[in-house]
């Protein structure tokens, strides 16, 4: 019986450490032993490539979701491995993966379109066709029509007063209601006026159940992309199909009205049906629809987190709250009561660095995506082909290196322009964001009636921070709000 006992002993004893070197090697064995055989031991960046199937994602969630420091996901490698020319390898998402994280790595992923086409780890919830996740002419054809329709002089200018009756009437009845909760407020708001600019919805039953749906797809936007019931992703995707149906219906509405003969584009979507390349085609049906779930998602949730954290920060920065005051109070006078225009936010001087930092601060879209197209080397290291590339934003934005104290909110800053390739907030090169301008724009309109007219208080200003799929306080910016 000892003896056996003793046998059981040793097995384990070799057993178990020989499966725990399989675990923490796995990935290494199998993704990397192939692409140094064929390339004649090319160095790949340093790193690790995490656990079979889940690669590394336990660890971003681990300082992401649980002890909510999602910048040292980042700076633990720094630390492990140095600097690495910003270059790290890793496995995210289902896919082995090179993390992007120094001005010049990224500068250099965002501008080589033919290295790097897009490639999103959930594509699948935003749809095959969008113009976030298409390349070449198709990309180019969208982005034009949607650059003209919410981001040039004359979009803007329309949408300037098309917007700013709901933000006026959901401030009067924040005040009413005396306490609220911030992140849920200016997502009904800023998502009653997407909706309303793109796809026509009025608030109502069907408004109410495609918000409710579209927060479900966000839930899996960056979620290991496991189509399993009880996961994230798998809830997402049933969100996505509901939504496509929504929107299926209201085109066929269209159709049957002949919106697409009249050649009058009362919103996005009568635009996107309308549209015609060189040859004059016009986008599918799938394209449409693809299009509008994709550009309503990239519409409402960044202006809507950004306006979130306005409110939190000028809660806290009393002489910020201070001079944007008196900037607009100084507008007001003269408008006597009257929406503000294009013409009016050009004028101002220091709501422009307020927006910046803001924005810079939200870090509303801490990571985008890329594929290898072919293998490149990059100062020394091999990216392989096929790859992903997560081009590390938040990292960029967040780092002192290229921010002095980057965590205390200081409009000041941007008395000077920031160091080149250190603020990427929109993307850059040729998929800088189409909707850069009216994120922009809608929050110096919120800005200009919030201060003028109110005044409000954190009912909880120390509460944590949640970092996914957007960063939050834990109370959902819990605020006491009035009239001045």
């Amino acid at each position: 019986m000892e003896g056996m006992f003793t046998w059981w002993s040793a097995l384990a004893l070799g057993i178990v450490p020989l499966l725990v070197w399989l675990l923490w090697y796995w990935n290494e064995l199998w993704f990397l032993a192939p692409i140094k055989a064929r390339s004649n031991g090319a160095k790949l960046p340093p790193g690790h490539m995490g656990l079979p199937f889940m690669g590394e994602m336990l660890s971003f969630l681990w300082y992401f979701k649980i002890v909510c420091r999602p910048d040292d996901f980042i700076n633990s490698k720094r630390q492990r491995y140095g600097d690495g020319g910003g270059v790290y390898r890793s496995h995210l998402f289902g896919y082995p993966t090179i993390i992007a994280c120094s001005p010049a790595m990224n500068k250099f992923v965002l501008q080589s379109s033919d290295l790097f086409p897009i490639k999103w780890p959930t594509g699948e919830l935003l749809g095959p066709n969008a113009i976030v996740t298409v390349n070449g002419e198709s990309h180019t054809r969208l982005r034009s029509f949607v650059l003209n329709t919410i981001n040039k002089p004359e979009a803007l200018k329309r949408i300037t007063l098309t917007v700013q009756p709901r933000i006026v009437s959901s401030l009067c009845s924040w005040a009413e209601k005396g306490t609220i909760i911030a992140a849920d407020e200016t997502k009904e708001v800023t998502f009653q006026n997407i909706c309303n600019m793109f796809v026509s919805l009025e608030p109502g039953p069907l408004l109410d159940e495609v918000e409710k749906c579209f927060r479900g797809l966000l839930s899996g936007y960056r979620a290991q992309p496991f189509n399993i019931p009880g996961t994230a992703y798998h809830y997402a995707l049933k969100c996505r199909r509901k939504l496509e149906a929504v929107f299926r219906t209201e085109l066929e509405k269209r159709k049957q009205r002949g919106n697409v003969a009249s050649g009058n584009a009362n919103d996005l979507m009568d635009g996107l049906m309308q549209i015609r390349d060189e040859q004059g085609k016009q986008l599918l049906d799938e394209e449409v629809l693809d299009n509008i779930i994709a550009l309503i998602v990239g519409g409402y949730q960044s202006t809507a987190v950004a306006i979130m954290w306005s409110l939190y920060y000028l809660a806290k920065s009393p002489d910020v709250l201070g001079r944007l005051r008196e900037e607009h109070m100084e507008i007001s006078e003269q408008k006597k009561g009257a929406f503000i225009t294009m013409g009016d936010i050009k004028t101002m001087k220091y709501t422009p660095k307020v927006v910046e930092e803001i924005i810079r601060m939200a870090n509303v879209s801490p990571v985008v995506f890329r594929r290898v197209a072919k293998d490149v080397d990059y100062r020394g290291y091999r990216l392989p082909k096929d790859w992903r590339v997560a081009v590390w934003l938040r990292h960029l934005h967040t780092d002192p290196n290229n921010f002095d104290d980057p965590f205390n909110f200081n409009p000041d800053r941007w008395n000077e322009p920031a160091k080149p390739g250190t603020y990427l907030v929109f993307g850059r090169g040729w998929r800088l964001c189409p909707g850069n301008m009216l994120v922009q724009i809608q929050l110096s309109i919120f800005l200009y009636h919030l201060t003028i007219g109110y005044r409000w208080e954190l009912i909880n200003p120390e509460a944590k921070i949640k970092y996914l799929p957007h960063p939050t306080p834990v109370d959902g910016a819990e605020i006491a709000f009035h009239r001045i």
